[in-house]
């Protein structure tokens, strides 16, 4: 009961607009003064969560992803995978599937991957006689791909709170968005199969194809470069932060030569920004975790489960069905930090591997980003093709089913997401 009296409230803060760090530091510090009747460990439980080498993948992670951005490559992306897939059934919708999905691994954000891969496309499958309701999902869902293919920024954030393997976690979360994307291409394909008012284009001669490619290039070496290292242990998942950042630059700089000083400033300035929210956030969630550590409440909900009899998929079920109804109200960022310190203890108990539940977690959060009535991901569409929201609703509806069906896929095979991890020796 008192769990779910402080969960309560910390959700009525949150929905009150007050930001993810100031609601969760209001609400932990006024338990810790009330069980402690003072503050004097802020300081030590603030620096032992922020003290952690990992974290440096942070800003670099993002900078990679600003600088890329800035640079327009996304403009050769998106025309590759055009020319590559545009003789297909809804080539175009597929296409940006394909898009979203190399961006992803270049961005780490599903917003961000969103809003740069849908002011190309939306423009594009309008054009080409796409229903408008069919190009608002496929952008949005597609969009969500960010938060699950590595680097994603979210994977670092629970690797961070749940001290879990950041490279595994990163390993661990590209079968599944794969996956992912060959479902919604499948999809896509399946939608436009029959249908005779689409502008169809005949198929890329090899020509054409490697021409196209050869534009692409330098935006598709950057994935592999990032996870190969990674995969062959040549660097850890710090070091390929410090790897991507460096190798985006140098693209940039040289290749595309159309990113200045004020571009690198402007990149910085964004990077900074995000950092220190991000590390806000989590000064805060430590201070939210230790006091329900004081409180013993993450051991009671133990005792709970373990007396109830509750089995490991009947827990996970739960939590996923908690999760999802979460996402329709709060931002991503806020359900792993109000969560995790919550679940962990009993993920020990239950012997569930938390690389397994942080995926399932990931494809859940991506559900967030595109149900209403906060999913970030329908806003983003808004702004760009200015529609009205119920349509955009209306178009991602397909989609919502599709990862619950990729979800229900990664939760009866656990291998789908952990034999990656086991090939490279991190001992799951």
């Amino acid at each position: 009961m008192t769990l779910a009296l402080i969960l309560f409230g910390l959700v009525v803060l949150l929905l009150t607009g007050l930001p993810i760090f100031a609601g969760l530091g209001l609400i932990s510090i006024g338990l810790l003064i009330a069980i402690e009747g003072q503050i004097t460990s802020l300081g030590d439980i603030v620096f032992g969560k922020l003290n952690i080498y990992l974290l440096v993948a942070v800003p670099l992670f993002a900078f990679m992803a600003h600088v890329m951005i800035r640079s327009k490559v996304v403009d050769d992306l998106y025309d590759t995978a055009h020319t590559l897939v545009r003789h297909l059934p809804g080539g175009l919708g597929v296409a940006t599937v394909l898009s979203c999905t190399v961006f992803a691994a270049i961005s780490g954000s599903s917003v961000a991957t969103a809003l740069t891969i849908g002011t190309s496309a939306i423009p594009q499958m309008k054009r080409f006689g796409y229903r408008l309701k069919e190009t608002y999902g496929v952008v949005a869902a597609g969009g969500t791909l960010g938060i699950l293919i590595p680097p994603s920024g979210p994977l670092i954030l629970y690797g961070v709170v749940s001290e879990t393997s950041i490279g595994a976690l990163f390993i661990a979360g590209l079968l599944p968005g794969l996956l992912l994307a060959l479902i919604f291409a499948l999809f896509c394909m399946a939608q436009n199969a029959r249908r005779d008012d689409i502008q169809r284009e005949p198929r890329a001669g090899f020509r054409e194809a490697m021409a196209a490619l050869r534009r692409a290039f330098w935006a598709l070496i950057l994935p592999p470069l990032v996870l190969g290292g990674m995969y062959f242990g040549i660097f850890t998942a710090t070091e390929a932060a410090g790897v991507g950042a460096f190798a985006a630059l140098l693209i940039a700089a040289l290749v595309y030569r159309n990113f200045g000083w004020r571009d690198l400033y402007e990149a910085g300035l964004e990077t900074t920004k995000l950092t220190a929210m991000l590390f806000m956030i989590l000064a805060a969630a430590a201070i939210f975790g230790h006091v329900l550590t004081i409180m013993g409440l993450p051991a009671r909900l133990v005792n709970t489960v373990t007396d109830a009899g509750v089995g490991a998929y009947g827990f996970i079920l739960a939590v996923m069905a908690v999760v999802f109804v979460l996402g329709m109200f709060l931002e991503t960022i806020a359900i792993i930090l109000v969560t995790t310190p919550i679940v962990l203890p009993v993920l020990d108990t239950l012997a569930i591997d938390p690389v397994w539940y942080g995926i399932l977690l990931m494809i859940n959060l991506e559900l967030a980003l595109i149900t209403p009535p906060v999913g970030m991901n329908l806003f983003v569409i808004k702004g760009i093709a200015l529609a009205p929201l119920a349509d955009i609703i209306h178009g991602i509806l397909p989609y919502v089913g599709l990862m619950l069906l990729g979800l229900a896929v990664v939760l009866i095979f656990p291998g789908l997401t952990l034999w990656l991890p086991k090939t490279m020796g991190y001992g799951l």
